[in-house]
């Protein structure tokens, strides 16, 4: 399956972001208030309870469908499958969105931690200068 990037980032590309936000937030490279964080998270878990939510068009989309048995319908199945299942199929990229929401909800979770600690730290510091 084609899919038309244009003039926006590949998919790697995204996973890749992903994959460096993780590391990023698990460095302490960056920080998200609650406020900011809360609704992130927020997001994040609509995503994914849209993708749960998905799970009988998934079963569907992975059976070869039913189209008949005329000359046309028999040369149609197998592709229409592929299209579904092959390595930028619509499954398979419905799986690599969960994956990065997960990742993302993780990243954001310890991004939130990391705006705490500096808070503290932060409150801390001024408390002992007074």
């Amino acid at each position: 399956m084609y899919i038309d990037e244009g003039n926006n980032a590949s998919l790697e590309q995204i996973g890749a972001s992903m994959n460096a936000l993780v590391g990023a937030a698990a460095a302490g490279q960056f920080a998200v208030n609650e406020h900011g964080g809360n609704a992130l998270l927020t997001a994040i878990r609509k995503m994914l309870d849209w993708l749960e939510r998905q799970e009988g068009l998934r079963y569907v989309l992975d059976q070869e469908p039913m189209l008949g048995a005329s000359n046309a319908a028999t040369v149609m199945k197998p592709y229409i499958h592929q299209v579904a299942t092959d390595h930028q199929g619509f499954l398979t990229q419905l799986a690599a969105l969960r994956e990065t929401l997960v990742k993302a909800e993780s990243a954001i979770t310890v991004a939130m931690n990391n705006y705490r600690h500096v808070d503290e730290d932060t409150a801390r510091r001024l408390s002992q200068q007074e």
